[in-house]
């Protein structure tokens, strides 16, 4: 009946007829078909086949959630997103387009992505809106493609003339991309002018700024102002120096998964920043880090086994760790490998040098 109904509303394999489609809808709905209740209640949104009748799109809507429909929880968030057929209510909205993203809908992804993104009835969160265009538009949703392009462009451009080469960089409009980010409350926006603030970089140096816009962006849930709070506590750079925050920043970045954080965690233990020294917990640290990548973990775990700090010396391992770290274009880690080669080590551990 539902099948049917759509070939008569779409066109397909016959000639469109929108009282019949609605017909078939209805009598797919009577029978307890969640897909032909959601279509139904289209039809009651748009007229298609039957009066406009916003009451009972929302009522259909909520048999079909009720039904365990994943479309019709989309459609009831979107119902009390906008007012469809009952009061506006965007906590309501905000519950059941999580549930229907949660469960891979790609609209209700679009949706709270874009909650997310202006703070419509919700905190304003660019990482969260971020995370959930891509997730919608990894589905194919255009939509969150052309949003996705759209914020990550502004993103890319301000990170270029930051960070990127030198011979890039416009240093006076790496202040303003990264200010215009920081009032659109971009996290990333509130860390990159405190960079900018921290260096000059297009403005005066302003530890304090520096500092104050690290704590917004870490506030907002951002692993970089995370790590970079740590060190501003670490440093005394705009604030009082306090090791035990910075412990507790880092393993805060840590848990949010940041490669970075687990490596400066890591340090902490392995130097006794503010919390006991403990070898072993550094040792794990480091090694999570290296496997996952880290440059500088991977030197500083092969300067672990390379003098046996807190582990049993293993010349094999230093120098695996070392090359490892020299391709991820670490020169401290390349000046390792030449200086071992120059102090003289046996022919074996040579060839594993120069491999």
């Amino acid at each position: 009946m539902n099948n049917l109904g759509f070939c008569y509303d779409t066109g397909t394999g016959t000639a469109f007829d929108e009282e019949k489609a609605f017909e078939f809808y209805q009598k797919a709905a009577e029978l307890g078909n969640f897909k032909g209740m959601v279509n139904l209640g289209w039809c009651y949104y748009e007229g298609i086949g039957t009066n406009i009748n916003e009451e009972k799109t929302f009522e259909l809507y909520q048999k079909a959630v009720d039904l365990g429909s994943l479309y019709g929880i989309s459609n009831l968030g979107w119902c009390y997103n906008k007012g469809i057929g009952t009061e506006i209510n965007k906590q309501k909205a905000f519950e059941l387009y999580q549930k229907a993203a949660n469960l891979e809908n790609d609209i209700a992804q679009y949706c709270l992505a874009l909650m997310y993104e202006i703070g419509d009835g919700i905190e304003k969160d660019i990482d969260q809106a971020i995370y959930w265009y891509k997730k919608s538009a990894a589905q194919g949703h255009q939509s969150s493609k052309n949003k996705l392009k759209k914020i990550l462009a502004q993103i890319n451009l301000a990170n270029e003339h930051l960070y990127g080469k030198e011979i890039n960089k416009n240093h006076n409009l790496a202040f303003k991309l990264s200010n215009k980010l920081a009032e659109e409350e971009y996290a990333c926006g509130f860390n990159n002018l405190g960079f900018c603030y921290l260096n000059g970089i297009g403005t005066d140096f302003n530890d304090e700024k520096a500092f104050e816009l690290y704590q917004k962006a870490a506030d907002l849930g951002n692993f970089k102002g995370t790590i970079n709070l740590g060190w501003c506590y670490y440093e005394g750079v705009g604030t009082d120096i306090c090791e035990e925050k910075t412990f507790e920043l880092y393993q805060k970045a840590a848990e949010l998964g940041s490669l970075n954080g687990i490596f400066c965690l890591g340090w902490c233990y392995n130097e006794g920043i503010g919390t006991e020294v403990n070898e072993q917990k550094a040792l794990e640290l480091y090694q999570k880090a290296a496997t996952l990548g880290s440059d500088i973990a991977q030197y500083d775990l092969a300067a672990m086994y390379e003098i046996g700090e807190g582990i049993k010396q293993d010349i094999d391992q230093a120098i695996y760790w070392y090359k490892k770290s020299a391709a991820s274009g670490n020169q401290s880690a390349q000046e390792k490998l030449e200086e071992l080669l120059k102090v003289g080590i046996d022919d074996t551990l040579h060839s594993k040098i120069i491999l």
